[in-house]
């Protein structure tokens, strides 16, 4: 059976206007205003809620250290928490295509640096977590992307084969995961940094999810 794991921030869907809410939050909650802009920042949300954090303190001109930024990070994951699917969105196509993959006999899973209670929650509340078989999160295993354990077992858990399998994703994060990991590498060009993930190197840049099952059969035949 093949295997095809998805990372889900900027990959499956668009996060980052939530994301975004969410580390001004914790700014306007001190009375220093909201210093992120949920369009251009976009690419810095889906670097993570320090980078978030390290950013909006920059331009306020706060200077925090990394002691500063973890004392603010369960702040920032609790005004999340509260607030996961307001502005979200699947992209285009996502779920068509899941479901079109699952249809064909492939296992699906979704292999997330999101801490695994949030991107369960965020799964439920878009309606999609009877597609995947299996979901790991930042804090499932005490190893996460790139280490290609994280991505090993979460194929594991899905029903799967490493050797059969592949990562679709968005960022650099996902390329490293992939290359350690020996499996192909898609990377979507419909995200933030649109046809500039081609510096990354992939196996294949996906442009929509209609084009998917093309991409996969030609990286993963049958």
């Amino acid at each position: 059976m093949r295997t095809v794991v998805f990372d889900l921030d900027g990959t499956l869907a668009d996060t980052s206007g939530d994301l975004i809410a969410a580390a001004n939050a914790c700014f306007e909650a001190r009375g220093q205003g909201r210093p992120l802009d949920a369009v251009a920042d976009q690419l810095t949300a889906f670097a993570g809620g320090r980078a978030m954090l390290r950013l909006g303190a920059g331009r306020l001109g706060l200077g925090w250290d990394e002691g500063d930024i973890d004392a603010q990070y369960p702040v920032l994951l609790a005004e999340y928490g509260r607030a996961i699917a307001v502005h979200t969105r699947l992209y285009p196509g996502a779920v068509r295509s899941v479901e079109g993959l699952r249809g064909a006999g492939f296992a699906t899973a979704i292999c997330t640096n999101k801490p695994e209670g949030l991107a369960v929650q965020l799964v439920a509340a878009l309606g999609i977590s009877d597609l995947f078989g299996a979901l790991l999160g930042a804090d499932s295993l005490p190893v996460r992307k790139p280490d290609p354990e994280h991505y090993f077992e979460t194929v594991r858990r899905a029903g799967g084969l490493p050797a059969r399998s592949l990562l679709i994703g968005d960022t650099v994060t996902d390329r490293d995961t992939a290359r350690a990991a020996g499996v192909p590498i898609i990377l979507v060009g419909f995200g933030p940094e649109g046809a500039g993930v081609s510096r990354l190197e992939p196996d294949a840049i996906l442009d929509d999810y209609d084009g998917l099952m093309g991409v996969i059969d030609r990286l993963l035949p049958g």
